[in-house]
């Protein structure tokens, strides 16, 4: 898609006003895929140069907002860790093809919000914290599962970016268990569960919902009280209505998945 209503790319090293019209480019797959009649300026993240992936002595893994699906799905696969298969089945989720795997990016398909995003799908099952930095150069702190506040809409404040998501190292060697439930073959993922244990269980809900929930239990819980946790932490409005599912299918698909989660993590 030509996008020719903008007139510039800044390099955003350089000193330099946020104005109307401005966003953020990284791998660009959103972007680029339809006409964005208000922008005006693309500000190319791409011109920081951050790693993609950094690995902390004290045993966290970070992800650049600019880390590619590819480059996360290399990372997993020669990292060691408990939960690279976890890491492998969110890169998988997005169902796309090499060229996308090459450009999309960890941070755009968090700052997207879309319900079905399995980049936000991972980073909140693993205790992820997003570190956002704003214009004046200041910075704070978000847990990944609170990033999204709903169906497109995340916490980001005008000309605030996404820096990166770092991983727990406590949550990096937990199980994982990974389900996702589509209408047809090859469809957005209409329902994605993720549940993991270590110290504790937890439950990620996604795609189903308008925003991440996630739930924990000291210890695994039996059917019912699995059943019940969901029913006190997702409202009737919170269930996702669009053409990838309706909310009565998302529910019924998101307590069967969890069962099987809970059943394999027993």
């Amino acid at each position: 898609m030509d996008l020719n209503t903008v007139t510039a790319i800044r390099d955003p090293r350089r000193p330099g006003a946020w104005l109307p019209g401005d966003a953020w480019l990284a791998g660009g797959t959103y972007l680029f895929s339809e006409p964005q009649p208000h922008l005006r300026r693309l500000v190319d993240l791409s011109r920081f140069g951050w790693p993609p992936v950094t690995r902390h002595v004290d045993g966290s893994v970070e992800l650049a907002a600019t880390c590619t699906i590819a480059e996360l799905s290399r990372f997993a696969a020669s990292s060691g860790l408990a939960v690279a298969p976890l890491v492998e089945q969110c890169c998988r989720a997005f169902l796309a093809s090499f060229k996308i795997w090459n450009l999309a990016t960890v941070g755009g398909n968090l700052c997207n919000a879309l319900p079905a995003g399995p980049m936000i799908s991972l980073t909140a099952a693993l205790d992820g914290g997003c570190l956002l930095r704003a214009q004046d150069g200041t910075e704070r702190r978000v847990p990944a599962a609170a990033f999204v506040t709903g169906a497109g809409r995340n916490v980001l404040a005008e000309g605030e970016l996404l820096r990166s998501v770092t991983l727990p190292a406590a949550a990096l060697g937990r199980r994982t268990a990974f389900r996702q439930a589509s209408l047809y073959g090859l469809g957005r993922s209409g329902v994605l569960l993720i549940g993991t244990l270590g110290t504790a269980f937890t439950l990620t809900i996604t795609a189903a919902t308008t925003r991440p929930f996630v739930l924990t239990f000291p210890r695994v819980p039996d059917a019912a009280d699995l059943r019940t946790g969901i029913e006190a932490a997702v409202g009737d409005e919170h269930w996702f209505d669009d053409i990838h599912g309706l909310p009565a299918w998302r529910r019924h698909m998101t307590f069967r998945l969890a069962e099987e989660i809970r059943g394999e993590l027993a």
